[in-house]
């Protein structure tokens, strides 16, 4: 969960969000490195009086400073391709979530049970608990197992939406006609929160998406 004042990323629940952060320190260092020698190179030629009207070309240094960045971008490429990969694997599990987008709320739905479609609109701020989340909390929850994968079907009613969940790693649009999948492991029970991530009309900010995971007896006792 996100709070005020907050420097980095979402604390991660899963290993694909676990991934990100490794991925994301590894661009850190990468850049920082880039900005240090671009710095001290810009201070040096500020500061510098010196000047050579002899050297008119330096085949090595061309060599260089072309070998060098490519060196770097494949540095960088290559953990990006294993974690789009990562973030592209289906599993075979047998936990099915599909969320539909309508303007503006979610309604869930879990494939080959008795338990039907469900709506989840956003709690007003007048009808706020004690403790409970400005512009996130619902009517009702989308329930999935942790230590288990469980797939995740987004589609949409009307306009283009976009169903995302950053502690787990999840982010996909939501498309009238379409069916878009990933997979998501959620490593420990708890209450995670997302939002819409597409501008779908004048209510977008208004339709949260909210994810309790419970072990999976606990999951087999609801009314499904």
């Amino acid at each position: 969960m996100s709070f005020w004042g907050q420097l980095n990323l979402m604390d991660a629940a899963s290993p694909v969000q676990s991934e990100m952060f490794l991925f994301h320190d590894h661009a850190m260092v990468l850049l920082l490195g880039i900005f240090t020698f671009v710095a001290v190179v810009g201070v040096n030629l500020i500061l510098n009086t010196f000047s050579s009207r002899v050297t008119l070309e330096a085949q090595r240094l061309e060599t260089i400073w072309t070998i060098v960045p490519a060196l770097l971008l494949i540095w960088l490429a290559l953990p990006s391709l294993r974690l789009l990969y990562l973030l592209d694997e289906q599993s075979n599990s047998g936990i099915i979530l599909k969320a539909t987008g309508h303007q503006w709320y979610w309604s869930y739905e879990i494939p080959f049970s008795n338990s039907g479609s469900f709506d989840s609109y956003m709690i007003p701020e007048n009808d706020l608990n004690e403790g409970d989340y400005r512009l996130l909390e619902v009517d009702n929850r989308a329930v999935v197992p942790f230590g288990m994968e469980t797939t995740v079907i987004a589609t949409s009613a009307d306009v283009l939406h976009a169903w995302a969940l950053p502690s787990m790693g999840v982010k996909m649009d939501a498309v009238p006609g379409r069916l878009n999948t990933m997979s998501m492991y959620v490593e420990k029970p708890g209450v995670y929160y997302g939002q819409c991530s597409e501008i779908c009309g004048a209510n977008h900010s208004f339709m949260p998406i909210v994810v309790e995971a419970v072990g999976l007896e606990d999951f087999c006792s609801l009314e499904f």
